[in-house]
């Protein structure tokens, strides 16, 4: 449904719903701005392209006539220590260099990693794009149903 109605989606995690945006991107004549989503910590729990298929999934992206990738994002696994998150963080921005460089004529514009609670040290590996809501809203209240 958002696809030609947002400027950039984030969480482009699958080949299928590359495929899907694609077709509706094409469908609508426009072309959809994405990042692709990084499962940085190869979490079950968690969607994105594993580290070890991400070059590929960059590569039939880069194919695709109606999409167009701006960069990568990641949400790298829950640390319970002090920059816990940076390893995580490092290996993203490796990765964007590296894809950015060797794919993409250095077209990338955004690396998105990092929320309320590591968002400093996600800028200081690389990060452009932060989300801080937490931050700025509170903690959401996951019970609560209006």
């Amino acid at each position: 449904k958002v696809v030609g109605h947002v400027a950039l989606i984030q969480s482009v995690g699958s080949l299928e719903l590359l495929e899907e945006i694609q077709r509706v991107a094409a469908a609508r004549d426009v072309v959809q701005d994405i990042l692709l989503e990084v499962n940085i910590g190869e979490e079950e729990a968690k969607s994105g392209f594993l580290p070890g298929d991400l070059f590929q999934a960059a590569q039939a992206a880069k194919e695709l006539t109606h999409v167009r990738v701006r960069g990568l994002m990641a949400i790298p696994p829950v640390e319970s220590e002090e920059h816990g998150s940076v390893p995580f963080f490092e290996k993203m921005y490796r990765f964007y260099v590296d894809i950015n460089e060797k794919l993409y004529d250095n077209e990338f514009v955004y690396l998105s990693m990092g929320m309320s609670g590591d968002f400093a040290d996600a800028i200081r590996c690389g990060a452009n794009m932060v989300r801080v809501g937490t931050a700025i809203f509170g903690a959401r209240n996951y019970g609560q149903t209006n």
